[in-house]
């Protein structure tokens, strides 16, 4: 489990990571910092990686990108997929690229599993099995997720208190592994090896000292990017892409929701509400990751968000840290 830096660690290149939930600041600091240091970033976002997904992703702007570097974001068609492991072998090469260029990586983001798959290694699981996930979603389309649920209970009790009756995704993948594999899904999990550090890591963390402030600042920048042309956004992704509510990108925070406005599901002050929500949802989330990696990362700094003058504090404690 990674923990302060030892010796060893001490004498490799560093890479930044520079974490928090959505709307906490994380672009405006990562500009910040290439501002006064020679940086490339690369982005931890899950959703970044997809092409025409602009808006309602909060991607950086074009002149962002231009004033520094930026890897992997806008690399896969909306209907690709997109892997934690395939996010560490990128990263992995794309940190040894750019210390090579006597550069800086600056990983920023807030797809915490990525992080963490980084640091602490993958999972050892089954890969997906084509006929056994067409036969858990055939069950599912006749019976409904719940009774899905429910079998995942009498396999994995554990696991299925941890998931929502209708958690279709979750639900599935966990079924998935559990009747492969023939073990709970915690010990599937439990099964992982990091690779060997490359770098020498530096994270921060930036974390809201008040939730409510930063809910505030979510729903305005949710009402943002409606003005923006988020609708219109989606409207273009259905007419150039063969797109499904199953697909990852569209199980993106907002993506999901606009897809049910359009469907004529749901009308749009419910729309946006539903957009907020799990906006703030994904964020509480990610400050429960970064919870968790407070507990084990012993060289974790975290920040408040919200307090005056975060981007020079970034760059200070940075500076430090590189010393």
């Amino acid at each position: 489990m990674p923990e302060t830096a030892s010796p060893a660690s001490a004498a490799l290149p560093p890479a930044i990571l520079l974490m928090g939930p959505t709307a906490s600041g994380k672009t405006a600091c990562a500009l910040a910092l290439a501002r006064s240091l020679p940086v490339e970033i690369i982005s931890v976002d899950s959703a970044l990686v997809y092409r025409d997904m602009d808006i309602g992703t909060a991607k950086p702007s074009a002149a962002e990108q231009a004033a520094c570097p930026h890897h992997l974001i806008d690399i896969l068609s909306p209907e690709e997929a997109y892997s934690a492991a395939r996010f560490c072998e990128d990263t992995r090469r794309l940190m040894n690229e750019i210390t090579a260029r006597g550069r800086i990586p600056l990983l920023v983001g807030g797809t915490m599993l990525y992080y963490k798959a980084l640091r602490e290694g993958l999972s050892e699981l089954p890969e997906a099995d084509a006929d056994l996930r067409r036969e858990i979603e055939d069950a599912a389309a006749r019976d409904g997720w719940p009774t899905q649920h429910a079998a995942l209970a009498r396999l994995d009790p554990d696991a299925a208190a941890r998931l929502q009756p209708n958690d279709a995704q979750r639900i599935q993948r966990a079924l998935e592994i559990v009747r492969l594999t023939g073990q709970p899904l915690a010990d599937s999990y439990a099964r992982r090896e990091a690779a060997p550090d490359s770098h020498r890591y530096i994270p921060i963390a930036l974390t809201p000292s008040d939730r409510a402030v930063l809910h505030a600042r979510i729903e305005r920048r949710f009402d943002t990017m409606l003005l923006a042309g988020f609708v219109d956004e989606v409207v273009r992704l259905r007419r150039h892409y063969q797109l499904t509510p199953n697909l990852p990108a569209m199980r993106c925070v907002g993506y999901r929701q606009a897809l049910e406005y359009l469907e004529g599901r749901c009308d749009l002050p419910t729309f946006r509400d539903k957009g907020i929500f799990a906006t703030r949802q994904l964020a509480k989330r990610q400050i429960t990751w970064q919870r968790n990696f407070r507990e084990n990362w012993g060289d974790l700094v975290e920040l408040d968000c919200l307090t005056a003058g975060l981007e020079e504090t970034v760059r200070a404690t940075v500076e430090d840290a590189l010393q």
